[in-house]
């Protein structure tokens, strides 16, 4: 046995993303980062890959170097995967030439700059035999899995409403011109894609609310707004939603309500009760039965579903939250590799974590969003 060996695109010196994405495949110590093209600059990839002390012939100038130049090392040597932690413009050039040469990918969202780029992908996987894993973050949390549970298991009955918000401030002003980088790309369509503050967040949200109803979002109605002058992306959003089988929603997301950090949260309402999850407080969820008291679960109690407890590493009561979810998403990766690297048919919780469809389906909301705002919250169907 040995650890998995990840190679990472992007993440170098001034990256937020890429040293999340470090850390939570570390945290389980199941992987190793052993390369790495971290910038689009050569320089500042090899400083970078110094940065974190791994060998000058394992820091390479570009992605495409990455590839031919770890495929010529042993098999025991080589990258089994890649990180894919860029802007999302690069997210398809470089999955398409990871997976094109035999290494799996895991890709930071959303999947792709477009929905026909994401489609394309899709066929590439396919054709390559290998693993995409999304960063759906949220998806990672032991309380999100037992929400995910309760609903399929008809705990709160016929599924009826779903309210799920994610408001940040950080970008109530123009910083995306004042040359903050995180803020600069997310704001340019060139980079981003065709939404902004729907691209970068939204899609959580969306997951997020199919992930725990198990239920898809047939069509929307939205009202997307650049408030910031000048801005050429969205920066707030609402959205209706209806589902397949006659639940509503509503969806809203934004970057410019002042002081609110991450507050990600979401309501599920059915004909025998309620849930309700905020990632700020993310080892409790709240389940509301009819004509009951309000029952509360904790993360790490023996109640809770094996989902659950397969995401969960300490004691009740000891806070696990962001960096532990995402490691929740890496670990099983790194469990469906071994599987299939070792002829193995995988267990269902290697199998536990956000796919290309998923991917898919994000591009789609952000194309109905999109185009929906456009003339005038018309309703729109996803065409995933």
């Amino acid at each position: 046995m040995a650890k998995i060996r990840m190679g990472m695109i992007g993440g170098g010196r001034g990256a937020f993303i890429g040293a999340v994405h470090r850390i939570a495949a570390a945290i389980d110590q199941q992987i190793e980062l052993v390369c790495g093209a971290f910038s689009s600059d050569p320089q500042r990839s090899k400083d970078s890959g110094s940065d974190l002390y791994l060998p000058e012939d394992r820091c390479y100038g570009t992605f495409e170097e990455m590839m031919e130049k770890e495929l010529a090392l042993p098999e025991s040597e080589r990258m089994q995967f890649v990180a894919i932690v860029t802007p999302n413009h690069v997210h398809f050039p470089a999955a398409k030439a990871a997976l094109e040469a035999g290494f799996h990918v895991m890709c930071d969202k959303p999947v792709t700059l477009n929905k026909a780029e994401a489609i394309e992908l899709k066929s590439i996987i396919e054709k390559s035999g290998k693993l995409f894993g999304l960063t759906h973050t949220y998806s990672g949390y032991p309380m999100v899995k037992q929400a995910r549970h309760m609903a399929a298991s008809g705990m709160l009955g016929e599924i009826r409403k779903v309210v799920v918000e994610y408001p940040q401030g950080w970008l109530a002003d123009a910083i995306d011109t004042e040359g903050q980088k995180q803020a600069a790309w997310r704001t340019d369509p060139e980079k981003s894609g065709a939404a902004g503050c729907m691209g970068d967040i939204g899609t959580h949200a969306e997951n997020l609310a199919e992930e725990i109803s198990g239920l898809h979002v047939d069509e929307l109605a939205a009202d997307l707004t650049a408030f910031v002058p000048g801005r050429r992306l969205d920066d707030d959003g609402n959205v209706l939603l209806r589902f397949e089988g006659g639940a509503k929603g509503i969806l809203m997301a934004s970057q410019i309500a002042v002081g609110e950090e991450n507050n990600l949260n979401i309501r599920v309402w059915g004909s025998d009760g309620g849930l309700e999850w905020h990632q700020k407080e993310p080892n409790t969820l709240l389940f509301k039965p009819k004509d009951q008291p309000a029952q509360v679960y904790r993360t790490g109690n023996e109640y809770c579903c094996d989902e659950a407890k397969a995401a969960t590493r300490t004691p009740a009561a000891h806070p696990e939250g962001y960096l532990e979810a995402f490691a929740n998403l890496y670990l099983n990766f790194s469990k469906h590799i071994r599987a299939v690297e070792a002829g193995e048919e995988p267990c269902s919780v290697a199998l536990d974590y956000p796919k290309i469809d998923d991917g898919i389906r994000g591009m789609a909301f952000i194309d109905a969003v999109v185009g929906s705002s456009a003339k005038n919250a018309a309703w729109t169907k996803i065409e995933a």
